[in-house]
């Protein structure tokens, strides 16, 4: 599970092969205790919990970064090691 990118104290990372887990494009954020996956489509979250304000970040990131995202999902799901995205 790569950490492509930090910002914030939020750790984004997208796992390798995980494309049945939610049937559909996301990362994994984790903040202090708190621990989500997130969609790449809409930035809602599939489960877990963030806090609100950390939550509205990563959104906001993912709006920012959904094309560098998606190729990076596409990578991740074929077992390759996806690349660093830049931080918000």
């Amino acid at each position: 599970m790569p950490i492509i990118s930090m910002f914030y104290g939020i750790i984004i990372r997208l796992y390798l092969l995980d494309n049945q887990h939610h049937h559909l494009p996301h990362i994994h954020a984790k903040y202090g205790e708190f621990e989500a996956s997130i969609g790449l489509g809409d930035g809602e979250v599939l489960a877990g919990d963030l806090p609100r304000k950390q939550l509205r970040l990563i959104q906001a990131w993912i709006e920012l970064r959904r094309d560098e995202l998606l190729a990076n999902w596409e990578l991740a799901v074929n077992g390759e090691k996806p690349y660093k995205v830049a931080p918000l």
